[in-house]
């Protein structure tokens, strides 16, 4: 059976994979809803199989479609390599690297690191995705990001994978975020004094989320989740409502300062943030340059 294996397409497939819809897929990799959905109907037809099936708004792949996914993902990981090796060769400086980011690393990180590697590196050309903090190490691993920002938990850590470096590029501890004007405590408190405050966190089955909730729950109470909000611009903007306290940290706060008050914690409840990068074969020179790029623009004592 003759197959047109064509990168696009199965770029297109793992991304439907990962987000679960067409049109999130879409969004994704800049293009329309339709052309993804033509995309998908020109790949069955080369293959002749049926590979996604419709399940009520949302999308989910076939046997054979997680089958194929399962080596495109192998497929796509072999281009982005021997696109970056070719970007390695003598008289052969153009790189594009694409990197996965998350909402403050997207805000406080990305830019410096973006004119970093325009002013040192100008051969080299940084895109950037929105990739799920908790799906950093899995991006990376399946092809469809060079580099990914994530955020490593003692209580919950990032998921590990044999074929994925984690680039440790700073450690940051959290405080309470209270309404300004509020009675909040001037000096440093323990979790134990928000016991009894109305909390803003994100889902339980999200990294952060469990990682709040046990450090609350080794010290003997169960945080009252008042608002389940993922977006860390969302929260912070309820608790300056006056909604609740959430946890914070100095790259979060990059979002928002105004109307909040950062209660230091004696707890020492802590994250870290990594980056990223397929381990074998070594980075090259295109992603070597924008993970120095990045580890530089981290600035002196944050995250810390």
């Amino acid at each position: 059976m003759d197959v047109d294996l064509d990168l696009v397409k199965l770029r297109t497939l793992v991304e439907i994979r990962a987000t679960g819809s067409m049109t999130a897929a879409a969004a994704a990799l800049g293009y329309t809803t339709g052309a993804v959905s033509q995309q998908m109907a020109a790949l069955q037809r080369s293959v002749r199989v049926e590979l996604v099936a419709q399940v009520g708004r949302h999308v989910r792949l076939t046997d054979a479609g997680h089958l194929l996914a399962d080596h495109a993902a192998g497929l796509l990981s072999l281009a982005r390599q021997a696109e970056q090796a070719l970007a390695g060769l003598p008289g052969r400086p153009q790189a594009r690297v694409v990197v996965g980011v998350f909402g403050t690393a997207a805000a406080a990180l990305l830019p410096p690191a973006l004119v970093r590697v325009r002013e040192q590196t100008p051969g080299v050309t940084l895109r950037s995705v929105e990739v799920d903090v908790d799906d950093a190490t899995s991006a990376v691993a399946a092809g469809r990001v060079d580099l990914a920002f994530g955020v490593d938990y003692p209580q919950a850590p990032i998921p590990r994978a044999s074929d994925v470096a984690l680039v440790a590029l700073g450690t940051e501890r959290f405080s309470i975020a209270t309404p300004a004007g509020s009675t909040a405590r001037e000096g440093p408190s323990s979790l134990l004094d928000f016991a009894g405050e109305p909390w803003i966190l994100p889902p339980e089955h999200t990294s952060y989320g469990r990682a709040v909730r046990m450090a609350c729950r080794r010290l003997g109470f169960e945080p009252r989740v008042d608002h389940t909000v993922t977006d860390t611009a969302s929260t912070l903007s309820l608790v300056a409502a006056g909604l609740g306290v959430a946890p914070v940290t100095d790259l979060m706060l990059e979002l928002r300062r105004a109307g909040l008050v950062a209660v230091p914690l004696t707890d020492r409840v802590e994250r870290t943030l990594v980056l990223a990068h397929r381990r074998e074969p070594a980075p090259q020179p295109g992603v070597r340059a924008v993970v120095d790029a990045i580890r530089a623009s981290v600035p002196g004592g944050r995250p810390g």
